[in-house]
């Protein structure tokens, strides 16, 4: 199975990026986890991302807050599917993360999710995983199932309670 690259632009994003780690963790599918700054070692990123697809990665999460460029950055060097976490910051709330992971330009694509959205980050870079594996796409079934029914045994309880 590929793994997945998990690339953090600060130690401070690992709270969110833990979310990730625990999702890919519960699915089996291996992942690595770093620190690359897109403006403090620009040159490591690159590397880190010119040599994912020879390295074994069939996906890359980069999560990062305020100018967030490091999807972008990561994006540059790879034609892996690239899936940015903007983080929340204390300057905007997380929305100028948000705005400079998801404003790329043509021809080089970021997936972008919610502002701290590191769960459905995973759930993606799973989702791009399971095109060609069949055990985990039935995995990815098996969540979905049992999210549907945790929704319908609290609408049980709803109704049960409001509905007389």
């Amino acid at each position: 199975m590929k793994k997945i690259g998990i690339i953090m632009g600060s130690d401070s994003d690992l709270p969110v990026v833990k979310k990730a780690i625990d999702t890919l963790s519960a699915l089996c599918i291996p992942c690595e986890v770093h620190i690359f700054s897109a403006h403090r070692t620009p040159v490591e990123a690159a590397e880190f991302s010119k040599n994912a697809r020879k390295n074994g990665f069939g996906a890359i999460i980069a999560a990062a807050g305020m100018a967030a460029h490091l999807a972008g950055a990561i994006a540059a060097n790879t034609t892996l599917p690239v899936i940015g976490i903007p983080c929340k910051s204390t300057n905007l709330d997380g929305l100028d993360a948000l705005l400079s992971t998801v404003q790329m330009p043509s021809g080089i694509p970021v997936a972008t999710v919610a502002i701290d959205g590191a769960k459905n980050a995973a759930l993606l870079a799973a989702e791009i995983l399971a095109v060609g594996d069949e055990a985990l796409a039935q995995k990815l079934d098996a969540l979905r199932c049992d999210g549907a029914k945790q929704v319908l045994e609290k609408n049980a309880k709803i109704e049960a309670e409001f509905n007389k």
